[in-house]
Parts: structure tokens; C-alpha cells; sequence
């Protein structure tokens, strides 16, 4: 009995993945439960576990880009036990099942759009990836197509001269055709075989163990180069010295750092993924791709602008208390939970409180129902080296200032390492973002949708302030609530924001809970 591998929802919107490297290898039995392959989308990675024990045959190359729900992988429950396990192979020589619909006329092969998603019946050509006319191989991408909630790059699927078909910019409907491939001789335009598949497995067993080379999966092998980098000056850290995406991308970061080789040719210099146009007054320009998250973010906040109707309202706040409280008790505090005492468990508990009495600003709005939440779950703006992440801290509204500080720097090093899960970003009722860790004195910060509110924190800077007739100096913060008109009202976003700013200018508030 055969069991099918396919690829699981690995969350809200993600529609496709890319198989990053397998685990294990074509033909080897692998028992229950053991992880069989690691998968990517553009907000995280994730480890598929065999569900059944037997003998694995592999549909999917590394590198390949697969739908949710596609089948990447097979199990042979009988071989388990009848079948003694096959010759290991290298896991790109199998054939993966195409995610692109190719159309095979005489030596010409037709790519159409592919189904990229339930309810989706149209898609936009974003971009040609391969010029008309350019030489293509099976590995290669050659255009980037955009849905209202995705975007997705295309294979060749077979070797061969493209012929563009659309311009980019065009409206097309699922199965329309974007492009023919005039297969070159020797290549099969029936099916993508072995030989259309030679291509992609030369890049992902390139350089090979044999040399003393670290191996490298193909996303990383695509990334080293367009960049212009030699793999083998990149140290590999996956399973067996393999070259992982994390290590071509630290690579081209290196190179664009200055502290990698550099790549001149004439008036152009090449420095990692990005390209320079030197001309003779030293006037540059650079044009670099922009990253899968990039996009993601940048269409979210587009969303959010549109789809909302966004104010913002300011206050200032009176960080003395704080500040005198933290100075106090900052060392004992450390002593007793391990974890140091920062700003922001005294905001995320004043935020907590004042979510409690003012629930339309912990709603969100579902078609036309409001739905309101009698749980805090708060999201947490925090900078990552592959772009801004807000993971969530559950049931804040419970946890202590200790349980609060460790939960937080839990998740900002889990962000920094790359490792933060699917389910650890989504469901936050309300989001508190700090510009004033980077010198922001005010700003307006966007709403995080489904949510419908988000408080911004700035610098600390001290200001003259008048107290009792006399002028004094105060350490003084502008905070701002950027909120969804549709669902909170004036007057509940004013009277939200002055109850923060009263718990936070006196902290005993927050014990005794007035």
C-alpha cells in the first residue's frame, strides 16, 4: 500500500511552498514520525514527518515551488518490511509532478497559468524573469505572477528557446497561455522526463561530496548565482556541509558588506545580488530583487492603508515613575526572575487593562459582525535580519511583568534566528510597536489587520515640562494609536490612549487594578 506525502497548510494566506532539502533520500526506508523532508514559504521554514513507516519515493525536486495539498512524496508501507530498500539516490534525479501546466505540441511546449489557490480566477504577468527568445533550462524561472493574495514564480519545466506570449502587466484567467518553450533536440516535449529534469539535478548536487565540496540545494544554488558567488567559497551549515538558502543569503550579505570578494567588470561592479552602473561622475544606481517576506509586508500595508479607515491620535506620557521603579528595583527584579526589567511589560500590562474596559478597541471586524475578544493576545513589532515580524504574546493580560519579559525575549530571539512558527505570528487582538529603539521621536504606525488597532512607542527624550507653576525637566515619551474608524469611535480612542497614559505615569495603578 502506497501512502501519499503531500504538503500541509502551514498557515493563513500561504498558498505555496518551496521544497528547501530532503531529509531523506529516494528508495530509503524511513520509520514513522521521521522527519522525510524541510519545506519553505516566504514568512518560515517547516520539517514534514513521515506518517507511516516504508520506503520513500520522492515526486518533488529540491528547489521545486509545490502548491498546499500537492504531493511531493509516496511511502511504500509493504516495502517496509518485503522490500529491501533501493539504491540511494540523489534527491533531485526524481521527476517532480509539474506545479506548472505545460502543453506539448511537435517540439513546442506551452506554459499556462497554473490553479494557484481556491477562488482565485485571475492573475497578473508581474514580470518576465527570462527574456523573449532567451535559452531556458527545466530549473530555470521565468516569470513572476501576482494573484490579489500571492505572488508565485513559474519553472521552464523544459529545456528550450522562451517565446513570450503576454507582456507583463497583462490580466490573465487560470489555464491561459503565457509562453511556448521550443524544446531543444534531444529533449522530450511529451512529459518532463529524466532528461528535462538533468538540468535542475545538476545544479542541486553541484559541487559534489566526491571533491570535498560541500553540496547545495537549488534555492541556494539560484540565490550564490545571481549574486556572482563561487559556492565553493560559502561554508555550508545543513546536514552534511550542505549549502542551505540562509547560507547563499548571509553569503550575498557578506559580499555586499565589503567582506566578500567583489566582482568587477569594467564600468559595472557586481556586489552580491545587487548591481552598480558606475558612470564617470560616479553617479550609481543598483536594482535588487526584492525578497518573498519584502513583498508580503509591502502588499499587507498597501492592504491596510486601503481597506481601513485609519486615524491616528497622539499623547504624551510622563515616563518618570517608570523610570524611578526600573532604577529601584531593576537588579533585585533580575535576581529573582532572571530576566532584566524593561519598558515593555509596563506597556504591554497598562495596554492589557485598558483593552479591558475599552473592548472595541481589541475587536476586529468580520464581513459585517464585530467580533470582540475577551483575551489580550498582544503582538509584538519586532526587526529581523529578513524584515519586520510580529510574533504574539498569548494571554498577556494573565501573565506577570516577569512572564511578560521572558515570553518577549523568547520570541525576539526565536525572530532573529529565523525560526519563528506560523502559528506564533498570527491571532493578535492588538499590536505596540517601539520606533524609539531606532530614535523615533513620533510616527503614525499602520494598522496590523484582522486588527484594528496598534499603539507606537517612541524615544524617551527629556523635555521641559510645567509642574505645579514650576518648569522642570521631564523624561517624556509621544505615544500613538493609529485605530479603524469603521469600528472605534472617537471618543474611545482619546479615552483608551489617556488610560494607558495614566497607568503608565503611576505603575501602583497597575497592581491594584484602578
Amino acid at each position: 500500500m502506497k501512502f501519499e506525502v503531500k504538503v500541509p497548510a502551514v498557515g493563513e494566506s500561504i498558498n505555496e511552498v518551496t521544497i528547501a532539502q530532503w531529509l531523506k533520500k529516494e528508495g530509503e526506508s524511513v520509520a514513522k514520525d521521521e522527519l522525510v523532508c524541510e519545506i519553505e514559504s516566504d514568512k518560515a521554514s517547516f520539517e514534514i514527518p513521515a506518517e507511516e513507516a516504508g520506503v520513500l519515493t520522492i515526486k518533488a525536486a529540491e528547489g521545486d515551488i509545490v502548491q498546499v495539498g500537492a504531493v511531493i512524496a509516496s511511502i511504500d508501507t509493504d516495502g517496509a518490511s518485503t522490500t529491501a530498500p533501493a539504491a540511494p539516490q540523489p534527491a533531485s534525479n526524481p521527476v517532480a509532478e509539474p506545479v506548472v501546466s505545460a502543453v506539448a505540441t511537435g517540439n513546442t511546449v506551452t506554459l499556462t497559468v497554473p490553479a494557484v489557490g481556491e477562488s482565485i480566477n485571475e492573475v497578473i504577468l508581474a514580470s518576465w524573469l527570462k527574456g523573449n527568445g532567451d535559452t531556458v533550462t527545466s530549473a530555470d524561472l521565468v516569470c513572476e505572477i501576482e494573484s490579489d493574495k500571492a505572488s508565485f514564480e513559474i519553472p521552464a519545466e523544459h529545456s528550450g528557446v522562451l517565446k513570450h506570449l503576454v507582456s507583463e502587466g497583462a490580466t490573465l484567467e487560470i489555464g491561459a497561455a503565457i509562453a511556448e518553450i521550443s524544446v531543444t533536440e534531444g529533449a522530450s516535449a511529451g512529459a518532463a522526463t529524466a532528461t528535462s529534469a538533468a538540468p535542475a539535478a545538476a545544479v542541486s548536487s553541484s559541487p559534489v561530496d566526491d571533491d570535498g565540496q560541500p553540496r547545495i540545494s537549488p534555492v541556494a544554488a539560484k540565490i550564490l548565482a545571481e549574486a556572482g558567488i563561487s559556492p565553493a567559497s560559502v561554508t555550508g551549515t545543513g546536514p552534511g556541509n550542505r549549502i542551505t538558502k540562509d547560507d547563499a543569503r548571509d553569503a550575498v550579505a557578506a559580499a555586499q558588506n565589503g567582506s566578500a570578494p567583489v566582482t568587477v567588470d569594467a564600468d559595472n561592479v557586481s556586489v552580491g545580488s545587487v548591481t552598480t552602473t558606475v558612470s564617470a561622475d560616479n553617479r550609481g544606481e543598483r536594482r535588487e530583487r526584492m525578497s518573498s517576506l519584502r513583498k508580503t509586508i509591502a502588499r499587507r500595508l498597501v492592504t491596510a492603508k486601503n481597506d481601513t479607515a485609519m486615524l491616528t491620535t497622539f499623547n504624551e506620557v510622563d515616563m518618570s515613575a517608570i523610570r524611578a521603579l526600573r532604577g529601584k528595583y531593576k537588579e533585585a527584579f533580575k535576581d529573582r526572575h532572571e530576566i532584566g526589567l524593561g519598558f515593555m511589560s509596563f506597556f504591554t500590562k497598562a495596554v492589557c487593562l485598558a483593552l479591558q474596559e475599552w473592548p472595541a478597541v481589541n475587536a476586529r471586524i468580520d464581513d459585517d459582525h464585530i467580533v470582540f475578544h475577551d483575551y489580550c493576545d498582544i503582538s509584538i513589532a519586532v526587526s529581523s535580519p529578513k524584515g519586520l515580524v510580529v510574533p504574539v504574546v498569548r494571554n498577556a493580560e494573565s501573565l506577570s511583568f516577569a512572564g511578560i519579559e521572558k515570553e518577549i525575549k523568547r520570541l525576539a530571539l526565536k525572530a532573529r534566528e529565523g525560526k519563528l512558527t506560523i502559528e506564533e505570528m498570527t491571532g493578535g487582538t492588538f499590536t505596540i510597536t517601539n520606533g524609539g529603539i531606532f530614535g523615533s521621536l513620533a510616527s503614525t504606525p499602520i494598522i496590523n489587520q484582522p486588527q484594528s488597532a496598534i499603539l507606537g512607542m517612541h524615544k524617551i527624550e527629556d523635555r521641559p515640562m510645567v509642574v505645579n507653576g514650576e518648569i522642570v525637566a521631564r523624561p517624556m515619551m509621544y505615544v500613538a494609536l493609529s485605530y479603524d474608524h469603521r469600528i472605534i469611535d472617537g471618543r474611545e480612542s482619546v479615552s483608551f490612549l489617556v488610560r494607558v497614559k495614566e497607568l503608565l505615569e503611576d505603575p501602583s495603578r497597575m497592581l491594584i487594578e484602578i
